[in-house]
């Protein structure tokens, strides 16, 4: 926890950037929550909070490749503010659905929200390099993610709150926390001459590169890497179960355990409290590991990740389902800075953009997937058959991971943060006061 204070005490590019983060991913949630709820007033059906959900996939999925090429060939940071700026619009048109009562109004805001999302997700991920030099990168991976799992935990609690005052303080509040967040970006200073653009190989003046060619290129880099692949599809393989947990909390809270919404909120409160340990852990752990250790202790995680899924799909008392499924995102979430960390360190700066929301989605792609099929698969199964499947799929990411390293498949890669900058340029990687 000393690291995270002296990291946002030292560095005020990072202060700026987190202070944007626990605002705007907040007003994300009371979106979230605003939105459900509203369909839900509107039209009494389930399967319109599916619709909902597959608006804001979809765009996610298809728009992630062209943010990729956008962040790689101009300006980062602006990019980020205009991300904002457009979602703030965004977040006011909900409003419309208050006085027109038309669920299409929701589907789109929905798509559209979601379609302006990956430039500032990948793009912060982006440059998080920049902003923070090697000694620091871990650190600030580790309390970003930490943060975004609090958020999830704090912002729904409270999104719950404004809702009960009335669907418009929400969409309000949401709107208002992406123009808090474009000033903080705005307020990143550039560390060097090159700013938060990404560095690019000169081109012959007659010799235009097409935006596919760019996506392909970040693609056979990804390939041409086997840490950068291997990390990506670990992220797949995860999303194969944590998709479908957006469905099974539900039943397991309302149909397995007969426990209600105070069930439903005690399975997520749980999940989060068991993301936010975990994260805090990686900050430590990872500092720690070797890169060999690292593999292992993934291919660990993962195997634990899985099996503690099943044992909480399995699980006849309520309290040891909690306490499976604690464990369960604990270990996800070491792995998940642990991951980042690495991919942070490793990926050249050119080339960030695009293997992030690459990354994306991927993961949005199968969460999808996940989502469906649990959703599909409800109507004729027991939810624990249904947890049970999706442990067991999760756990066979663990046996390729674990056959490449043995093989020795996956090498540390060439490229690190520490050799991306001269000893003497290091020393200003950062802004501080």
């Amino acid at each position: 926890m000393n690291e995270f204070l002296q990291l946002l005490r030292l560095n005020r590019n990072y202060r700026f950037l987190w202070s944007g983060q626990i605002v705007s991913e907040i007003g994300d949630n009371f979106n979230n929550i605003a939105v459900f709820a509203l369909a839900m007033d509107l039209t009494h059906s389930g399967m319109v909070v599916t619709g909902v959900l597959l608006a804001r996939a979809i765009p996610a999925i298809t728009v992630g490749p062209i943010a990729g090429v956008l962040l790689d060939r101009f300006d980062r940071k602006q990019i980020m503010i205009a991300s904002d700026l457009l979602r703030a619009f965004i977040a006011l048109g909900f409003i419309l659905a208050l006085s027109s009562h038309r669920i299409w109004v929701l589907y789109a805001f929905s798509a559209l929200l979601m379609a302006a999302s990956p430039f500032f997700s990948a793009g912060r991920s982006s440059i998080l390099p920049t902003i923070a030099n090697a000694r620091e990168i871990h650190t600030a991976n580790s309390l970003t993610q930490t943060t975004q799992w609090m958020n999830l935990t704090v912002g729904t609690f409270l999104g719950a709150t404004v809702v009960a005052l009335g669907y418009k303080w929400a969409f309000v509040f949401n709107a208002l926390s992406f123009l808090f967040s474009a000033w903080c970006v705005a307020h990143l200073r550039a560390p060097d001459v090159h700013g938060f653009r990404a560095p690019h190989r000169t081109h012959p003046r007659h010799q235009q590169t097409h935006p596919f060619d760019e996506y392909r290129e970040g693609l056979r880099y990804m390939r041409s890497v086997p840490l950068v692949l291997a990390i990506a599809l670990l992220s797949v393989g995860w999303a194969t179960g944590g998709g479908a947990a957006q469905i099974l909390f539900t039943l397991f809270g309302e149909v397995v355990f007969n426990r209600g919404a105070a069930g439903i909120g005690m399975i997520w409160g749980c999940a989060g409290l068991g993301l936010l340990t975990g994260g805090i852990f990686a900050n430590w752990l990872g500092r720690r590991l070797s890169f060999p250790a690292y593999k292992v202790t993934v291919f660990v995680n993962f195997v634990a990740y899985g099996v503690t899924y099943v044992l909480f799909s399995r699980a006849q008392n309520f309290f040891w389902a909690l306490a499976f499924i604690f464990l369960s995102r604990s270990v996800m979430a070491i792995n998940s800075v642990l991951n980042y960390s690495y991919l942070l360190r490793t990926v050249p700066n050119r080339y960030r953009g695009r293997v992030f929301s690459t990354i994306d989605t991927l993961t949005w792609t199968m969460m999808m997937a996940s989502m469906m099929g649990a959703g599909i698969a409800s109507i004729r199964y027991d939810p624990r058959v249904i947890g049970t499947v999706a442990g067991l799929l999760t756990s066979t990411t663990a046996i390729f991971w674990g056959w490449a390293n043995w093989m020795g498949r996956l090498p540390k890669p060439a490229f690190e943060l520490e050799l991306e900058k001269a000893p003497e340029e290091e020393a200003h990687t950062d802004v501080r006061i």
